[in-house]
């Protein structure tokens, strides 16, 4: 393929990735509107319709068979066009949350909505990675939009101290998985998912194959929160603001499960990996349970809880089937309403204390009573985390431990049921609170606040709930996941002319 074929295909390439350049150009728009027109009133605005009319373009290619763009780099329609609903979802709930919560902490800036929506094209690129070269693209991308937005609020000590502890972590685990990515293009020599696929299939896994593997699979478990590289996600969920780190735990999460899908799906072998993933799996479940149950803090509290639920989404993957990807694409489904939720109804319960906005335990006693709505919305919320049915947290769970059962994993999934057991007494511990507890029994700086809560964060809480209660009572999307495989897309054939 010469130069000028390869520019005619641009166009084409264009339209079919439309809703990752849409957000990309959006997001340069914005940067400069607010140089000029500081906090603009119509940049949230803006904002949301970019990500809304990318959501419903995403919503029509569920069905359309899997293609690539961008000369092989990236997927687009079927499971691409599914992982990217979700982040595109997860990033409108979170802008309609953020406006009234960030005026309400004297950060409403508007290039906020501009990292959310470099953030977003970032997850969209790792999502929808044909290319090891993607994926790294789209990873640091994401990654560095999240190191600012965690830093937001720079008076805030522990804002600073959760960035900084972020971005030394994360730079850390980039070395480990472009070094990773170096070694297995050395192996195979392709950075094109299919086609390393297709070598690996004559037979050929050399030493330095699997030592690219396991580097490669340090950044992804960096990235997805899992032990032993959690040490980052506490802090950075506590320092970041409310409403971003719901946003980071349900968007970034979905981006990074997906390529790990992509990448165990379309290039390494399942035999060789299984065991690994089931033991950190396991260590993952057991260690984000047991440190959720003695935090005071609900929002550290949440973050261990976020550990725990990648080691249910990584037995889902542990089970190396097309049954057990699907299961974990639609856990990241419902992973997103539950957390963006949850994280939602906080962002309205902060109080401000001696060391900035809490989120204490003692502070929530009586809310549902004071605040009808957001308590009736938290117990939702928890409910579904614990996996009560028929909520879909209760499908989710069902829908990663019952491949994981059918691949031989029974006593991996024993262990995540008694995981599940154990943390109903953190989650149900929220709703004791919420509801069990007189609202005179808080702290006095908590019964002054007013705890306002705007039409729109009503509207997404509603949305959330709804979506849940909906997808335990018809889980549908369990049969959409399942089409996405086990058929990869192969990068065209005319590809390769462009490689050197």
């Amino acid at each position: 393929m010469d130069l000028l074929e390869a520019y005619r295909m641009l166009p084409a390439d264009l339209w079919a990735a439309f809703p990752l350049v849409l957000t990309a150009v959006v997001g340069l728009v914005l940067v400069v509107w607010d140089a000029f027109w500081n906090d603009a009133p119509p940049i949230p605005w803006v904002a949301a319709g970019t990500l809304a009319l990318a959501l419903l373009w995403e919503l029509g290619g569920l069905s359309r068979a899997p293609e690539t763009a961008f000369y092989g780099l990236i997927r687009v329609g079927g499971m691409a066009s599914f992982v990217n609903a979700i982040i595109l979802a997860s990033g409108l709930l979170t802008i309609a949350l953020s406006g009234p919560y960030l005026k309400r902490i004297r950060h409403l800036h508007g290039e906020v909505y501009a990292l959310i929506l470099f953030a977003t094209v970032g997850m969209i690129v790792l999502a929808s990675a044909n290319s090891l070269i993607s994926v790294f693209v789209g990873l640091e991308t994401m990654s560095i939009c999240l190191y600012i937005m965690t830093g937001l609020v720079r008076e805030d000590v522990g804002a600073g101290e959760a960035a900084l502890k972020y971005f030394l972590l994360g730079a850390f685990s980039t070395g480990f998985f472009l070094y990773g990515i170096a070694l297995l293009y050395g192996a195979t020599g392709t950075m094109y998912l299919p086609q390393m696929a297709a070598h690996l299939a004559e037979g050929a896994h050399p030493i330095m194959f699997w030592a690219g593997v396991a580097l490669l699979l340090i950044g992804f478990l960096f990235k997805v929160g899992a032990v032993p590289f959690h040490m980052w996600t506490p802090d950075v969920y506590q320092g970041a603001p409310t409403t971003l780190t719901g946003y980071m735990a349900a968007a970034s999460k979905a981006a990074a499960f997906a390529a790990l899908v992509l990448v165990l799906d379309a290039a390494l072998p399942a035999e060789r990996w299984q065991l690994l993933l089931a033991l950190v799996a396991l260590v993952t479940m057991v260690a984000g349970n047991v440190l959720a149950l003695v935090q005071q803090n609900v929002k550290r509290m949440l973050a261990y809880s976020s550990i725990a639920h990648a080691g249910y989404i990584l037995t889902g993957l542990a089970a190396g089937t097309p049954e057990g990807y699907a299961g974990a694409l639609f856990y990241l489904l419902v992973y997103a309403l539950m957390n963006i939720g949850a994280f939602g109804v906080m962002a309205f319960l902060e109080w401000d204390g001696k060391e900035g906005y809490e989120q204490t335990i003692d502070s929530l006693a009586g809310i549902g009573y004071r605040r009808p709505l957001l308590g009736v919305a938290m117990a939702f919320f928890m409910f579904s985390l614990t996996g009560f049915p028929p909520l879909a947290g209760f499908i989710a769970k069902y829908a990663v431990f019952a491949p994981a059962v059918k691949a031989g994993l029974t006593w991996l999934v024993i262990v995540g049921v008694l995981a599940s057991v154990l943390s109903a007494y953190y989650y149900l511990r929220v709703v004791y609170v919420f509801w069990m507890k007189s609202p005179d029994e808080a702290p006095e700086a908590v019964r002054q606040q007013a705890f306002p809560v705007p039409l729109a964060p009503q509207a997404v809480l509603v949305v959330c709930v709804v979506l849940i209660v909906l997808l335990g009572v018809l889980p549908g999307l369990l049969e959409v996941t399942a089409s996405f495989f086990p058929t990869p897309a192969a990068p065209p054939a005319a590809t390769t002319a462009l490689l050197p």
